[in-house]
């Protein structure tokens, strides 16, 4: 949100005070800015000029087209030449002149030659000076500005801009407008916090907006009123100004006013076409419906959509955006204003239904203050009458308040705020805090008697320890001393499991180079479409957070994928992993069934996925040997999911359990992330399973001071046949001088595979002789021959 010091300026005197201090204590104290613009520092030298003398360029053929005029501009001390193809152009006009030698936003102004003729500077448009987005011709000035006058003393073109990061103001609703961050300023600098005009509506006949509401539940509170007789429709300069540096364009009269209202109070306002309108309810449809919005855009309308009815016609949205039958146009004299209050969650629901989020349903999800609704309206009022004296009061105020926040009282003493706080802050410091905030305050004896003001009470400040911040952060964290704590610090003791998931991390990052990464525990619909990855079905969040975010994931793998599509561009090769949870389903009772997994995914361009295949098996090996002291086997499975491949799926066994997965990706998923010659290999463990089996304890084998025997042999192997078989097949036998297989080479082609193993022979009390070992070899390669497994002579 972006706000500006111009306009905080409306409400508390700033002089004196240091800007950038001021924004840096308001960080500390209440939000985070991220970041300072200084606005119109870069417009210099631009003046009102008046346009004099006006001529068509004479050589139309070199324009192709271009329709080019030839002025003289007085500005005040001269009278100089310009070239100007706005369409607006035209004698008697004054418009804002930056002169040669002076600056816009766009770059320094030049004396220069333009289609053959002298320009000593430019007529500009707003967006030329950055005040607006507005570019279809130059500014036209009102005519009774004196020529030569600086722009900057006309308009406020400097203004200094600080943006404060949404989420810190979520729990905020107050702080959603000026005004609540000048009530912050004024208890910040401890100065006056000024009033803000408005004006309370006078009529004196019977005409009355009738409202009803079928949804007690979810309408807190409806103001309205309606104004006629309105000539103006645009609305002035400066206010124009203040919209666009906040993040927002002018419109029309009546749409920025409802705008500005929104950006200054923090409660958004709805001005419906006043033509006609007799009622309005607030209900929510008892059918699907098709409604069009102000955008233009026909949307699907449920029934838990809390709607406006104008006439029992459907008129807007609640709380999200008005409907296009009902939209202000520019000939528009009259105008029924809404200021209203809404549920927060329903409003919540239907923008994240809609996948249609605006600056009012922002500021309704974080529970507005209800008495604003009256306020608002009485500004609106006060504006309008301000811009346009001819408008005037149509009807009476109709205030619908059907619920009603209780008023909250809170009490507490000074021993209550020093035991919290560890500091010694004065009666006086705790009343002047509070009440520059706007709590009512009274110290009754030894007790502080707080009532929480509206804008607070909604669901910020509930209880005593939600004072105790309010006095500690006004009073400054900084200024706390810093004290060597009297209690003694003990470590906090990590649980097995915890122990164990850090253990893995370090083998992962340091001994296997992955880059850890962390993810949200729903699907992103629209990341996981990119990919050619469906949603599975699994459970479903009531209250998602954004549209598409529904369902809650059963796999680390999509995440995973999603970044390394976001990531390929950066390295050939790499490999991430997380350990995090997933939810298969339901029990029982309800509650989701989770599970902590470990998902690792290499990712290669140099490598074949064979060559990624057997590094992934060399990385399960290797985690496990260095966390268990165990050996794991693998055992081809048909896959569970759409985007593993059916022929290189297989199970990690443990200890004769399934403890994850290990495969390569389906070919058209693989396709979706590089079209490329890319390999990407996943495995997976079920940490709830691996973790809680204990290791098992290292031995010392003693070395053998007798030399070993190496045997090289290779076989001829079905490519279907798994390697755990061929082990199974050696070991029919035990043998006392086999000490060790190793595979020295693996050769493929098509239906042909070739293996290489070295069997490893010693004994610890003598030489073995050759006769031994070529006796044990042959019962090996007689067994491995029973599955079909044949030496290569």
């Amino acid at each position: 949100m972006f706000i500006s010091i111009n306009w905080i300026k409306d409400y508390v005197d700033l002089s004196g005070l240091d800007i950038e201090k001021l924004i840096h204590q308001f960080t500390l104290s209440t939000a985070e800015v991220e970041d300072i613009i200084y606005k119109g520092k870069d417009v210099d030298k631009v003046v009102v000029g008046e346009i004099v003398s006006f001529e068509e360029h004479p050589d139309k053929e070199k324009l192709k087209g271009k329709t080019i005029h030839i002025l003289k501009v007085d500005i005040g001390d001269r009278v100089v030449d310009c070239v100007c193809g706005a369409p607006n152009c035209k004698p008697g006009i004054k418009v804002a002149f930056a002169c040669a030698g002076g600056r816009v936003p766009e770059g320094e102004i030049t004396k220069c030659t333009v289609y053959g003729h002298p320009s000593e500077g430019m007529c500009c448009s707003a967006k030329e000076l950055g005040i607006s987005d507005d570019h279809a011709g130059i500014m036209i000035l009102d005519p009774s500005l004196k020529n030569g006058t600086d722009i900057k003393e006309i308009f406020p073109i400097e203004d200094i801009i600080f943006e404060v990061d949404n989420k810190s103001l979520t729990n905020r609703p107050d702080l959603w407008g000026h005004y609540g961050i000048a009530r912050e300023i004024a208890a910040i600098t401890k100065r006056e916090l000024k009033p803000m005009a408005v004006e309370v509506p006078q009529y004196d006949g019977n005409e009355a907006i009738e409202v009803t509401s079928d949804d007690s539940d979810l309408l807190y509170r409806y103001s309205c009123i309606k104004m006629d007789n309105i000539s103006k429709n645009v609305s002035p300069l400066d206010m124009q100004i203040r919209l666009f540096y906040c993040g927002m364009r002018g419109i029309n009269l009546l749409a920025d006013l409802t705008n500005y209202i929104m950006l200054e109070l923090g409660q958004p306002t709805h001005a419906f076409n006043g033509d006609n309108i007799k009622s309005i309810r607030v209900a929510t449809p008892k059918e699907d419906i098709k409604f069009t919005t102000l955008d233009g855009v026909e949307r699907d309308i449920t029934p838990d959509t809390l709607m406006i009815y104008t006439n029992d016609t459907p008129s807007a949205i609640a709380g999200i955006m008005g409907g296009l039958d009902s939209e202000i146009v520019e000939d528009s004299t009259s105008v029924v204003l809404e200021s209203a209050c809404f549920d927060g969650v329903s409003i919540r629901k239907s923008s994240q239904r809609l996948s249609h989020r605006t600056d009012a349903s922002m500021r309704y999800e974080k529970i507005l203050d209800p008495e604003l609704t009256m306020k608002a309206l009485e500004r609106f009022v006060y504006l309008l009458k301000s811009i346009d004296p001819d408008a005037r009061v149509a009807s009476k105020v109709t205030d619908c308040y059907p619920k009603k926040y209780p008023e909250i009282t809170i009490e507490f003493d000074k021993n209550y705020v020093d035991r919290y706080t560890g500091i010694d802050i004065s009666n006086e410091q705790i009343l002047e805090t509070l009440t520059l905030l706007g709590f009512c305050t009274k110290l009754e004896g030894e007790n502080f008697r707080v009532v929480v003001p509206s804008w607070r009470a909604t669901k910020d400040v509930t209880i005593k320890a939600d004072i105790i911040e309010e006095i500690t952060r006004i009073y400054g964290y900084d200024n706390f001393e810093i004290k060597t704590t009297k209690s003694a610090l003990k470590p906090v003791k990590l649980s097995d499991g915890k122990r164990e998931d850090n253990l893995i991390k370090d083998i992962l990052v340091k001994k296997e180079k992955l880059h850890e990464v962390h993810s949200y525990i729903w699907c992103d619909e629209k990341k996981y479409k990119k990919l050619g990855i469906e949603v599975e079905d699994n459970v479903k969040i009531q209250n998602i957070s954004t549209s598409g975010n529904g369902v809650l994931r059963n796999s680390l793998l999509p995440t995973l994928l999603t970044f390394v599509y976001e990531n390929k561009s950066y390295a050939d090769d790499y490999g991430m992993f997380e350990i995090g949870r997933v939810i298969n389903g339901t029990n029982s009772d309800g509650d989701c069934v989770e599970k902590k997994m470990l998902g690792v995914i290499l990712y290669s361009k140099t490598k074949s996925e064979k060559e990624l295949y057997l590094d992934a098996v060399d990385m399960v090996e290797g985690l496990v040997g260095d966390v268990k002291h165990e050996k794991v086997n693998f055992k081809k499975i048909e896959p569970d999911h759409s985007w593993q491949h059916p022929k290189n799926t297989s199970s990690i066994i443990y200890k004769d359990m399934n403890v994850g997965t290990l495969h390569t990706l389906y070919p058209t998923v693989l396709e979706k992330i590089d079209k490329k010659q890319v390999a990407i290999v996943y495995f997976d463990i079920d940490l709830d399973m691996f973790e809680p089996v204990r290791k098992t304890d290292l031995s010392y084998n003693e070395a053998s001071r007798f030399p070993g025997i190496d045997y090289d042999i290779s076989f001829n192997v079905n490519p279907e046949l798994r390697f755990e078989q061929m082990e199974d097949a050696w070991k029919k036998e035990s043998f006392e001088t086999l000490k060790n297989v190793t595979v020295i080479d693996v050769y493929e082609a098509e239906d042909v595979r070739s293996i290489t193993l070295r069997f490893s022979f010693g004994l610890m009390d003598r030489n073995l002789t050759s006769e031994e070992v070529q006796a044990s070899m042959d019962k090996i390669v007689a067994n491995l021959g029973e599955i079909g497994v044949t030496a290569r002579m």
